[in-house]
């Protein structure tokens, strides 16, 4: 009779697993519709050709898209920048793509992306926001082994730390996604913009196995951050749903290298698109401006800055008014 009993609670928990998906699924393809190329409209790469021979690859969230990147690549552009925001494997399409995917495919489509424009450009920046973030600090860390300077690091809301209770969840994936097969984000903060936060084609939800190579990408980029030495900009809220203040101060404390902190006051975790955007766009043109200068421009004196890095001061930003 047990053995019946067990049976059966296996086949219902296993047909409300089923439905639960279905119903995600369902949800998804609704809210994020896809064009005929496979990829959720408005979520394709973006693309820009500036006029300086500067170059700036941006780098997207986990979940995310491109789009998240959209207002601040316009704003490089209109600068001389040419910039692209590449689309990362898994993402911007079915959630089963995104389910498919892997670390490795996220970190070597971005190398790749970096050799590409590299190939075709002297001096090549390098952005990234949230697991965007981990990512360019994994690259910035290679560029000795591969012979490459950076010039400059930029990074926005990196995700480079994890609570200690979602990684406990991350590590035990194998057991509890036998019976949840996706779990939803509650990133509703991460965007404070109203108007943002419906424009966002963000899928709010990953498996659990995703949220362990999530964990895997915030490991390798945290072993990497001690060996970049590209001069490296943070951009943080205080009011960052997924990373809390003193969270991203350990993390930036891990780089050895020269080295900002820039904190604000009126955003969630995605600002680049976010109240504060005005401002992130601003100390992102002023940090690459000063790193990475125009053909002719005399370089940046970077002598002594070093050995002043661990003392590098957190600086407040002030309080825009909404972009």
């Amino acid at each position: 009779m047990i053995p019946l009993i067990l049976a059966a609670s296996a086949l219902a928990a296993y047909a409300a697993r089923r439905a639960a998906a279905a119903r995600t699924e369902r949800e998804l393809a609704r809210r994020l519709p896809l064009a005929e190329n496979g990829i959720i409209r408005g979520a394709h790469a973006i693309e820009r050709q500036g006029r300086d021979g500067r170059a700036a690859l941006l780098l997207h969230g986990f979940g995310d898209t491109p789009q998240s990147l959209a207002y601040l690549a316009e704003h490089l552009r209109a600068l001389g920048w040419t910039v692209r925001a590449p689309l990362l494997p898994g993402h911007g399409r079915t959630i089963r793509d995104f389910a498919a995917s892997t670390a490795e495919a996220w970190l070597g489509a971005a190398r790749d992306e970096l050799a590409a424009l590299r190939a075709r450009h002297d001096r090549v920046a390098l952005v990234g926001v949230s697991m965007g973030g981990a990512l360019a600090t994994a690259l910035a860390a290679e560029e000795r082994a591969d012979g490459h300077a950076l010039p400059a690091l930029v990074l926005v809301a990196p995700y480079l730390s994890m609570p200690n209770w979602m990684r406990r969840l991350a590590l035990l994936h194998p057991v509890w996604g036998l019976v949840a097969p996706y779990v939803h984000s509650r990133g509703e903060r991460s965007i404070h913009d109203p108007a943002e936060q419906q424009r966002t084609l963000a899928f709010g939800v990953c498996t659990p196995r995703l949220l362990h190579e999530l964990l895997r990408v915030m490991r390798l980029a945290r072993a990497a951050a001690p060996k970049v030495s590209a001069p490296t900009l943070v951009v943080q809220s205080r009011l960052d749903n997924r990373i809390p203040p003193e969270a991203c101060e350990r993390a930036f404390a891990l780089f050895r290298g020269p080295k900002e902190l820039v904190w604000l006051e009126r955003c969630g975790h995605v600002i680049t698109v976010d109240y504060e955007r005005t401002r992130v766009f601003d100390e992102v043109t002023r940090w690459l401006d000063a790193h990475v200068p125009h053909a002719g421009a005399s370089a940046p004196d970077t002598a002594g800055e070093g050995a002043s890095a661990h003392d590098a001061r957190p600086r407040r930003a002030a309080r825009p008014t909404p972009a």
